[in-house]
């Protein structure tokens, strides 16, 4: 529009440029005001996040009638355990049994089923509301949480690295931990030749959430971490499904060293990985629906039969 009375002569070249300039003076709040609007948005939402943090209710303190748990020997039972993070919708219904010392435990199950639930429960990140939980006789809720949590040793699926030296992530459960037992773990864990060749070996920094080694070794770290604990109880959450065969094979190798004499709860995704365990768990909407050994639960032809042939078809 203004070219065309530039050339009708209404207009000159600098009462066009003074317009635009003029203009651009205008929107330029305008514009700001609406991405201040948009931050405040997203920090109103961020806010609400924060405070429903905040306001959560802290764990319950120990009090002084509780005991540690001490000279621990890994039997484990459960009688009707019920338990649901919502007052609508029961997660564990009358859960019940029992693992002795030693023995491999393996749940099995759909997604949302309950199976990291009942992990939570035996290292009483949330109380039951029904039923019991003991722990070497002992009930759990007569323990303190320190001792329990610190009587089993996790790897997990998502490994967990912080910023630091190796040897720092290798003895964060034991901190007073020698040299020579870290490397004791190491080897055990199948990563000490690797440590050795880094140009610093056990004083070489790792990035937050290990971002500078592969998946599979940082799973194996996590695993010497777990043998550096020597704990009497075991939960493990199947690690290998994301990384190559040769890793694979290296990481079972070491989760076998790491199970022997430890009473040991598996969250099986893969069938096959199960097959030697003592005894199997299948939950089901927050049921155990079957339990035995492999052999046993294949001759049953119910909902284990159903999972593992639609794993190997």
């Amino acid at each position: 529009f203004g070219a065309l009375l530039y050339l009708a002569g209404a207009m000159t070249i600098g009462q066009i440029s003074s317009f635009v300039l003029y203009s651009r003076k205008f929107s330029g709040p305008i514009n700001e005001m609406a991405n201040i609007m948009n931050d405040l948005q997203s920090s109103l939402a961020a806010a609400e996040r924060v405070f429903a943090l905040l306001n959560e209710l802290s764990e319950a303190k120990d009090t002084e009638k509780m005991t540690d748990l001490t000279s621990v020997k890994g039997d484990i039972v459960m009688n009707n355990v019920r338990f649901s993070y919502d007052a609508n919708q029961v997660i564990i219904k009358n859960l019940s049994l029992q693992a002795e010392a030693g023995k491999l435990i393996a749940i099995v199950g759909p997604t949302g089923a309950g199976k990291t639930t009942i992990i939570n429960l035996l290292m009483r990140f949330y109380d039951t509301e029904a039923g019991n939980i003991y722990v070497d006789d002992n009930e759990v809720r007569e323990l303190t949480r320190d001792s329990l949590r610190k009587s089993f040793a996790m790897v997990l699926q998502d490994t967990w690295i912080f910023h630091g030296t190796i040897y720092e992530n290798l003895t964060y459960g034991k901190e007073k931990a020698t040299m020579a037992e870290v490397v004791q773990a190491a080897k055990a864990a199948r990563i000490h030749s690797f440590i050795e060749h880094l140009p610093h070996g056990y004083e070489t920094i790792l990035s937050d959430e290990g971002t500078n080694i592969s998946k599979g070794q940082k799973q194996l770290l996590t695993i010497a971490r777990a043998m550096l604990l020597d704990a009497k109880m075991l939960i493990l959450d199947e690690a290998t499904s994301n990384v190559d065969t040769r890793t694979e094979k290296k990481i079972q190798e070491a989760m076998r060293q790491l199970m022997k004499d430890k009473t040991c709860f598996v969250i099986a995704h893969r069938l096959s990985t199960i097959q030697n365990a003592d005894l199997i768990l299948v939950v089901e909407r927050g049921d155990v629906v079957e339990q035995g050994t492999h052999e046993e639960l294949m001759e049953k032809r119910g909902s284990y039969w159903q999972m593992y042939q639609a794993q190997f078809e």
